[in-house]
This record gives structure tokens, sequence and C-alpha cells, in this order.
């Protein structure tokens, strides 16, 4: 190190009277600088590279990532988030799309990889052979990333709807049948991409694999013209309770009122009798954290509640950031591919699942071709988040009246 900062590095480009002197000093300085580079390899770095080389190598390193996660987990030690640093960047280098084999998986396809589908399924649990059967039919499609050093294993896969529309509901997709024929669908639906291996977090392979299929779909299938999600928004309710709760615990001059005043009004009015004394935060509150999610299950409250949920739903995945991209892990999955936000959905899942993560709240990224670059590289640059008008229009204030109007219609 003290050779490298001692070196004084030559000015201009070698071709004057000094050109061979300065060339030698140029030299050196290369010389040095790639022995210092060689000096601060770690020992585990020539480890690494040998059990690539090795079958069942890569798979293996895959496995020792993953266990180097959960000890950060435990323990955020520097020398292991170096150590993790080091292998993520060896993973990206060796799963470059160039190394990955896009497999379209079908009913046909041996069954130990079959059982891998159902098991790594993460986002809608396949519920048995005919569940699994039906996504690999007529009008779906299956499409996963294999590499040659983990045969017959996809790295990660996404499933697909063929449809007239874009879907507003994931009973619709899952339990489509008769299935629109292919000849007249329209759209492809991404309802689920689910990865394999948990030692490959934050190896983006999923934005290779969703452009490779629109091209792919594009080319069989020349009808299809709309490319879409239907996406579940995971981190919505938690962000939501934590506010509400921070209400009862803060305070009030300190606490972030998230409701509109129409909104705190209409809720105290419709609940006042049963909640007194409590403000409209904390009515929401105790709604949402009912036992079963009993107000999911009440047409009237689910009415009642819409436009509101409606409204913190959009702010929550255009407003709430973190380190200036969105805070919630699915959109910014998608919108860091060059998607935009096009549609809330709601109760589009009336899951456990469902309704515990985001109310029942779904929602449709949308996939331009002719923008995917530009909203991508806004993204990146500036955090710029591209959504359409109606997804806008639920974070405009809403009227006293109208909410007034929907939890009176109800009896409330």
């Amino acid at each position: 190190m003290k050779q490298y900062i001692g070196l004084e590095i030559p000015n201009g480009d070698g071709t004057d009277e000094h050109g061979h002197e300065m060339e030698g000093q140029l030299s050196a300085f290369y010389r040095i600088e790639r022995n210092l580079r060689h000096a601060l390899q770690p020992m585990y770095a020539v480890l690494f590279e040998r059990l690539n080389t090795h079958p069942g190598g890569l798979k293996f390193l895959a496995t020792v990532r993953a266990d180097i996660l959960c000890i950060i987990a435990d323990e955020n030690i520097a020398s292991i988030r170096a150590l993790d640093s080091y292998l993520k960047e060896k993973l990206i280098t060796w799963l470059s799309p160039a190394n990955l084999e896009l497999h379209q998986i079908t009913w046909d396809d041996p069954a130990s990889l079959l059982e891998k589908i159902v098991a790594y399924e993460a986002v809608h649990p396949i519920s048995n052979l005919i569940d699994l059967k039906r996504r690999l039919g007529i009008g779906r499609r299956c499409f996963g990333y294999i590499h040659p050093a983990i045969p017959g294993e996809p790295l990660i896969f996404i499933e697909v709807a063929l449809m007239k529309n874009i879907a507003c509901t994931i009973q619709e997709v899952l339990w489509h049948d008769p299935p629109t024929p292919e000849c007249e669908a329209t759209t492809a639906l991404f309802y689920s991409i689910s990865s394999t291996q948990p030692g490959l977090a934050g190896i983006n392979l999923g934005k290779f694999l969703i452009k490779r299929v629109i091209h792919l779909v594009m080319k069989d299938m020349p009808n299809i013209s709309n490319f879409a999600t239907l996406s579940p928004i995971p981190g919505f309710m938690q962000w939501l309770l934590s506010k509400l709760a921070s209400s009862e615990r803060s305070v009030p001059i300190f606490c972030e009122n998230i409701l509109e005043p129409e909104e705190e009004r209409a809720l105290v009015d419709a609940f006042g009798d049963s909640t007194a004394g409590k403000n409209g935060m904390e009515v929401l509150l105790h709604l949402l954290t009912s036992a079963n999610h009993e107000w999911a299950q009440s047409v009237r409250l689910i009415s009642g509640l819409k436009p509101i949920l409606l409204r913190l739903c959009a702010r929550y995945l255009l407003h709430e950031k973190k380190r200036g991209k969105a805070l919630d892990s699915v959109a910014n999955f998608h919108l860091q591919n060059g998607a935009m936000i096009g549609r809330l959905n709601w109760m589009a899942d009336r899951s456990e699942k469902g309704l515990s993560q985001s109310g029942g709240i779904m929602v449709n990224y949308i996939y331009s071709l002719e923008h995917i670059e530009d909203y991508a590289q806004a993204y990146f640059s500036t955090g710029h988040i591209q959504a359409s008008p109606d997804v806008h229009h639920f974070i405009e204030v809403i009227s006293y009246s109208s909410l007034n109007h929907n939890f009176k219609c109800f009896g409330l």
C-alpha cells in the first residue's frame, strides 16, 4: 500500500520525448496496483472459485450464503457482512442471464421438478395435483430459470394466466373455469413469482425472467398485447396498523393522524356509541384488529372502509419510501423492473394471508414495453414512481358527504 501511494502518476499520454520513462512509470503503477488487489483478496475467494467448478458446487455455495444470511440476521458482524457481500457478487456473475436457460414448465416435466414447484410456490400455495395441473394447463403458462450446474431445479419461476382482460381478483385467476380460449386472450397476467433458493436473496433474477417471458409470449402469441401483474401488497397492513397503534402510544401532538378530517368524522359518527372517547384512528384500529377479520365478513363494514383503505394503500405505495425507494418490497421489485402502478383492486384476495397482509387489496403493475426502460431509469435515479391517474385519484381528499353516505346507507 505504501508503494502504491508513493508512486507519482505521470501526466500525458507518453508520446513526448520522455515517453519511455512515462511508460515505465505507468507499468510500475499497474503492476503494484495488481499486486495490491491480489494481496487484498480474501483467502475464501480461492475456495469459492474452486467449489464453483465442482459438480454441486454452485448449489452448495447458494446454501452457504443462506446460512450466512441467517447468521447476519441473528448478529450483525462486520466480517460476516463482508463475506456475504463478496459471495453475493460472485453469485451474480455466475448466475448471469447468459448462463441461465429459460424453461417452460409443463405437466410432462419430471415429477421431481413438479414437486419443487409445489414446495416453493410462495405467493398462492398449490393445494393439490388438480390445482397444479390447472396452473400448467390451457390458458396458463409457467416458466423457470434453470442453471446447467443445478439441473432439474428452477432457481426462480413465474406463473402466467392468459386472459381477455387484466384480472382484478385472484379468485378469477386461480379458479377460472373454463379458461379463456388462448386464441381469444389479449392479456398475459403474471400472478406469482417465487424463488427456490433463499441463498439468492437480493439477486434480481426476476427482472430478467419477466422481460424474457414477455418477449417469448409476444413471439409465440401475437394476439397478446397487454402485460400486467396481479400482485400482493405484503407490507401494507403492517405499516397501517403501526401508524394506527401510535395514536394510543404517543402524545397526540406528536402523532401523525393519517386520516383526513372527513374520514375521521365519519368513523367517529358511525361508531361513536361502541367506541366512546376514541378518535378516528383508534376506531379504525379497533375495526381492523377484530378477531378472525370480522370486518371483512360484514358487507356494511367492507363498503364503509373501502374508500379509507384504498386511499391509505395508494399513499403507502406512492409516498412511503425507504432510502428513496418504495417501502413495499413487491412494489420496489416491479418498479425497478420498469413497471407502472396501474390499478388497486378492492377485496381481490379474501384469503387469511391476503387480509392479514393488505386488507384484501391487490395491485396491478403494468409492463408497457415502450416505457419499461424509461420508467426503470427514472425510478433508479430519482425514486420517481409511475402510476395511473386512477391510483393518484385515491389520494385526493374524499368529501365528507360521500363517506357519510357510505356508512349511513349500510346502517352504520
